[in-house]
């Protein structure tokens, strides 16, 4: 059957954890709610006019309720991926929405939650959605990208499910495949801090998303077809604001009768932004005419507390400021992303502009936008890199502190020099590189040809350094060590910003520093509070050096975020397995797992047009009969 809203379950298959009753109820704003709670019931059923006794019977069966629904609770969600129009940059084009909106809605759910998300395939080529941050524990069969799984047909759905362990903070979601996060596709996931978890800010008056992007009046299509021929993506039409932009926008002010985004507020109170850059290659500095930011949170870290005037957010990115409404409400302000480090004069003052909007507000915003920084001014973004801080102190998805896990006291299992360059020509076309490797997507995703034992898919011979020889095709792996803890560093050799991605995991950044990094590199680490994220900058002619435990089995991808980068080849996986095969530390295979490549002829038509796996099905069956006899059971009670 189709599920046409999100729905929220709590599983449980013995009963324990008798002291509260879970209910759930979904609200409008696309997030489910737990509400309920037996101390509460109880004093209801103990001031009524029924007997005690009868209150008591009451009692146990709403506490066989909470029985039947505690632990970890499940969300559902059920999304069409389809071609929608919009006018991002005010003349009408089309773009990816999820189910109709651009952008797509906001998954919104708490640390162990589990969510099961339905995706329909409405477009004119294969999908496959990938979640940003998300660490996918134990469990890289749903991380989304080609290496892990097959791409979802035309006109077929899938369903994901994976649990957001141990995770808290601000992450998105996006299209993996055949550029198509250049036409959107893309929306925010919001994982909270469980009620036990103490958050080491006051509780905001409010929390907005926005999504800021360089756009193109050109087609995804279109788009990698330039890439393709070496022309790359070139210099973005505009820059837009949770999906619109200021079209034509040239100068120093705003034109008259230009449609934005206004973000209503109320003055005096504290709003938390999650603001993710969702774009094609650019970089864009964010900032709020009058205000300022304070950072807390980063990638599902919290951060030490500091007010910056505007943040330089890389391709990739996701960050949280808290900012208080404190300024006379005479006008509007103007919310501000503009490029950075574009070469193009034409361009480079081009912003995409929304409206921040106090309710009490006597006028439109005016005056000139707020200045970003210098382009002449090389230091100043990896300075303001550099004084990113984790919070040490905090706690984060569990009880301990944040820096309870002393990564600078951990001793180094392996180390990777990884350096790319800009796109070359290799067999007659363009690609890039990581180490010289152009990496080469085979037709069998690397998880299922691992799990089926299928020779010569890939190879586990990915370098170190860079080798002396012909940029080459080719799927080359890092052998990862199962709880080994590696050093990258990653070394850029191209004239642009490039981001780099980790899936699976949240990396240490230690260090960055322009020139060639070296073995006295080293001593320029910070080894006590660097951030942990899972997403980083590298400036051209730069190095950046991150640690990462490697605890997570699975096949993980390391990848440019950069999509004309990432599209070309400048990607990679490693492969980390538990040797110890008596300790099952990895989700099985999929029930309703797609087959592709050589593993094509298993590929069962029928199975794969269902909304959800038989497991699935069968626990919603089981909780179905469970409520229906525990409803009788209480009627039974009071009559």
């Amino acid at each position: 059957m189709w599920v046409s809203s999100e729905r929220l379950f709590y599983k449980s298959f013995v009963f324990s954890n008798l002291s509260s009753v879970n209910l759930a109820f979904f609200s409008c704003n696309n997030r489910p709610r737990r509400v309920g709670d037996t101390g509460d019931l109880m004093s209801a059923a103990a001031a009524s006019p029924i007997s005690t006794s009868l209150s008591v019977r009451i009692g146990a069966v709403l506490l066989l309720f909470g029985a039947a629904f505690a632990a970890d609770p499940y969300v559902y969600y059920d999304w069409t991926v389809s071609y929608i129009t919009a006018a991002p940059l005010g003349v009408k084009q089309q773009v990816i929405g999820v189910n109709g909106q651009f952008p797509g809605p906001i998954l919104n759910v708490t640390t162990n939650w589990n969510v099961v998300v339905n995706v329909r395939n409405a477009l004119d080529e294969p999908l496959l959605i990938t979640w940003n941050g998300i660490q996918q524990r134990k469990n890289s069969w749903q991380d989304g990208v080609l290496g892990t799984n097959c791409p979802i047909p035309v006109r077929w759905n899938w369903t994901y499910e994976f649990q957001v362990k141990d995770q808290i903070g601000s992450f998105f979601y996006f299209p993996s495949i055949n550029f198509q996060r250049a036409a959107g596709g893309y929306g925010g996931i919001i994982v909270n801090n469980r009620p036990v978890i103490a958050v080491p800010f006051g509780t905001p008056d409010g929390d907005i998303t926005l999504f800021i992007s360089d756009w193109f009046k050109k087609s995804h299509k279109d788009l990698r077809k330039d890439v393709e021929k070496g022309s790359g993506v070139g210099v973005p039409d505009g820059i837009i604001i949770v999906g619109e932009g200021t079209f034509g926008y040239q100068g120093a002010t705003v034109s008259d009768g230009i449609a934005s985004r206004t973000i209503n507020v109320e003055p005096g109170k504290t709003y938390r932004f999650r603001v993710h850059n969702v774009g094609t290659s650019t970089s864009l500095n964010f900032r709020i005419q009058n205000h300022n930011l304070l950072l807390v949170e980063t990638e599902g870290s919290y951060t030490v507390q500091q007010n910056y005037t505007n943040m330089d957010i890389h391709v990739g990115q996701s960050f949280s400021f808290l900012v208080t409404m404190d300024q006379n409400a005479s006008t509007d302000f103007y919310i501000v992303a503009s490029s950075r480090f574009v070469n193009s004069s034409a361009q480079s003052k081009a912003s995409g502009v929304a409206i921040l909007h106090y309710s009490n507000s006597q006028g439109p915003a005016s005056g000139p936008l707020p200045d970003p920084p210098s382009e002449d001014d090389a230091s100043f973004s990896m300075s303001q890199a550099r004084s990113i801080r984790w919070n040490v102190t905090a706690g984060a998805a569990r009880p301990n502190p944040q820096g309870s896990f002393k990564y600078g006291q951990i001793p180094v299992t392996d180390v990777y020099v990884i350096v790319n360059r800009p796109a070359e020509l290799i067999n007659g076309k363009w690609h890039t590189t990581l180490n010289g490797i152009s990496y080469y997507p085979p037709a069998t995703p690397l998880k299922l040809a691992q799990q089926f034992k299928i020779p010569g898919v890939y190879k586990l011979d990915f370098p170190n350094r860079l080798m002396n020889r012909q940029a080459k095709l080719d799927t080359s792996l890092i052998n990862a060590t199962y709880k080994g803890f590696i050093e990258i560093i990653l070394q850029n050799n191209d004239r642009t910003v490039q981001s780099y991605h980790l899936d699976g995991y949240a990396f240490f950044v230690v260090g960055m520093d322009y020139g060639l990094w070296t073995e006295n590199s080293r001593g320029t680490y910070n080894k006590w509070d660097g951030v942990a994220r899972s997403t980083t900058q590298v400036f051209p002619g730069a190095w950046t050096a991150i640690m990462v435990s490697l605890d997570n089995d699975g096949i993980w991808n390391l990848r440019a975020q950069n999509l004309d980068s990432w599209y070309l080849g400048q990607e990679l996986y490693l492969s980390v397995v538990n040797p110890e095969t008596s300790d099952k530390t990895e989700v099985a295979l999929p029930e309703n797992v797609i087959y592709c490549g050589v593993l094509s002829s298993l590929q069962n038509d029928r199975s794969q047009r269902v909304t959800f796996s038989s497991s699935t099905d069968f626990l919603n069956i089981s909780k179905t009969l469970l409520v229906t006899a525990l409803i009788a059971l209480f009627f039974t009670l009071i009559s």
